[in-house]
């Protein structure tokens, strides 16, 4: 369910994949240093900085209204919000004006491909996500009603799984609870694992948040139905009732927007 679990510790899988090619990237790198030419040692460091701040600064100013209201999330990288074209760039101009010659730059291509090969690999073997459909049980609400999820088609829906003992899940948790009570056009529906009423009625009043639907899966139905290995995941709905894309670990304010406008057909 687009994640790869690891003892532990859970990661989602793009995240995993790119760890992997830079892993792959830096292998390589270090063979040419002790083979080819010791500066490749010191440039490998510099397209590592280059290509994460590039793909960082680049996502930043397309989503440049978000980051104005809220500045310090430039550097919440664990959020995600990587653009590669300017990745890309970046990485070319490190090509071009760290490395002087012809042939280390030719050498160059070696480990730039080698990461690409690794990269894209594990991400087609992890990254999938099943066309899972919603499940046909009711769970109850924080008001003691019953709340069937596959009653409600026709309509986009965000399930979010989450707790109050999941520090990401607190984290992302007022800015989802902000973007619920904007967006008409998805229901959303905060579904706690493993809690009772009481926690979670003291964590929402404790934290201030308001949300307008929260059920009760008391025994993790939700988390087995869908195959989440961890907290948070969010679940993007298709109004067929279909799972289209499935975010584990916490998500990010431009991810959140970016999927809903997929599910609502505004991207």
């Amino acid at each position: 369910m687009g994640a790869v679990t690891i003892g532990p510790l859970v990661v989602a899988a793009d995240r995993f994949a790119v760890v992997l090619g830079i892993f792959a990237f830096i292998a390589v790198t270090t063979v040419l240093a002790r083979r080819i030419d010791p500066r490749f040692q010191a440039w490998s460091g510099w397209v590592l900085i280059g290509g994460i701040a590039g793909a960082r600064l680049g996502h930043v100013a397309i989503h440049w209204r978000n980051f104005a209201e809220e500045p310090w999330r430039v550097i919440a990288l664990w959020e995600g919000g990587f653009y590669w074209p300017t990745a890309v760039a970046a990485i070319i101009l490190l090509v071009l004006f760290a490395l002087k010659t012809a042939r280390q730059r030719l050498w160059s291509v070696l480990p730039l491909a080698a990461a690409l090969v690794i990269w894209n690999t594990a991400w087609q073997l992890t990254g999938g996500t099943q066309a899972i459909p919603l499940p046909g049980i009711a769970f109850s609400t924080m008001a003691g009603e019953p709340h069937a999820l596959d009653t409600t088609a026709g309509k986009p829906k965000i399930i979010n799984l989450w707790a109050t003992w999941c520090p990401p899940c607190r984290r992302e948790m007022p800015m989802m609870a902000e973007i619920a009570a904007s967006s008409s056009a998805v229901d959303f529906v905060f579904a706690n694992q493993g809690e009772d009423r009481q926690a979670i009625a003291q964590y929402l009043s404790g934290e201030g948040l308001e949300l307008d639907t929260v059920i009760l899966d008391a025994f993790s139905e939700l988390s087995r139905h869908y195959g989440a290995p961890g907290l948070p995941a969010t679940l993007f709905i298709g109004a067929d009732g279909i799972l289209r894309h499935a975010q584990i670990g916490e998500i990010s304010r431009e991810t959140l927007q970016s999927n809903i406008g997929h599910l609502t057909g505004g991207n």
